[in-house]
């Protein structure tokens, strides 16, 4: 990329240089770039697009004022973490917080069925042996690309013909509007791991990259267990906090 590519954007608009260089640095950064990267010099980007670092300089200052990196003296430029950060509290939906986010959002469902749980949850529902569960698989887009992959684990019995029912989109609406059950977290679990295989191909990271795991157990409205659901998110584009008042 180099003065030709600023030349192109200056024939689309009459904005100023700096801001041509901005928009064009801002686009490598959301495609090319995680928190914590260390962007070239002023001096190795003014070498690249053949502009003045007085371009460079006004150019990054407009990225520090959309948030999107930091300067230090001795240390030079940085991406600051972008991660979204999702409230989770009892009574909080992965759609609606989304949506609150301003976000364009999809969810799509990958398979569904019944079928027998891991062990511990199996134990947190009381199964017999060989007794299964409805298992859903759905991933969370955010503006096309993967965010989260959820199992969620229902009680089947709870939820009849909800294969004939759901076919995507919010999985807490159809128990809403179709079985009049409104969950609330009653337990949440959070782990680290890495990505595996099916995690790179779904999440779209390399494998071995860092993700969360957020286990919730959601019970009804007389605390009966109803559903797990066990959220696997990238870590550099999810940041979790939690807001679970003490009951007095």
């Amino acid at each position: 990329m180099s003065r030709q590519l600023i030349q192109h954007h200056r024939q689309e608009a009459s904005e100023p240089r700096y801001r041509q260089l901005a928009t064009i640095l801002a686009q490598e950064i959301r495609s090319d770039h995680s928190a914590g990267d260390q962007l070239p010099s002023e001096q190795a980007l003014a070498k690249r697009f053949e502009v003045n670092r007085h371009t460079v300089r006004r150019a990054l200052d407009e990225l520090v004022a959309a948030g999107m990196v930091t300067r230090h003296q001795g240390w030079g430029t940085q991406v600051v973490d972008r991660r979204l950060d999702y409230m989770v509290s009892a009574g909080s939906k992965v759609t609606h917080n989304l949506a609150e986010l301003g976000l364009n959002t999809e969810t799509r469902c990958l398979d569904q069925g019944l079928l027998r749980p891991p062990e511990a949850i199996a134990q947190r529902f009381e199964l017999a042996e060989g007794e299964c569960l409805l298992c859903v698989d759905t991933l969370r887009l955010v503006d096309g690309a993967p965010l989260l992959h959820l199992r969620h684990w229902f009680d089947a019995t709870r939820v009849p013909d909800w294969c004939e029912r759901y076919r995507g989109g919010s999985t807490r609406a159809v128990l809403d509007q179709h079985y009049g059950l409104r969950l609330t977290r009653a337990e949440v679990r959070l782990d680290a791991v890495q990505a595996d295989r099916d995690d790179s191909r779904l999440l779209q990271c390399p494998q071995l990259a860092p993700l969360l795991i957020l286990t919730s157990d959601n019970v009804d409205e007389s605390r009966r267990l109803v559903e797990i659901s066990v959220s696997r998110a990238r870590a550099d584009r999810v940041a979790y906090h939690f807001d679970f008042p003490n009951e007095r």
